[in-house]
């Protein structure tokens, strides 16, 4: 298991076969989700909707 840490900036790495995002919240603390590659494609999809 890996060290809580604080607030930080929005991220999104490769760990294996996994993204893990991790998006700052309003009053401290981060939102961390690990997403395969096919759920990433349907959460960028999903994102691109609602911005545009």
């Amino acid at each position: 298991m890996k060290p809580r840490t604080g607030d930080g900036p929005m991220e999104a790495v490769k760990e294996g076969r996994l993204i893990i995002v991790r998006v700052p919240l309003e009053g401290g603390g981060r939102l961390v989700v690990s997403v395969n590659d096919d759920e990433a494609k349907e959460l960028h999809d999903a994102l691109a909707a609602a911005i545009s």
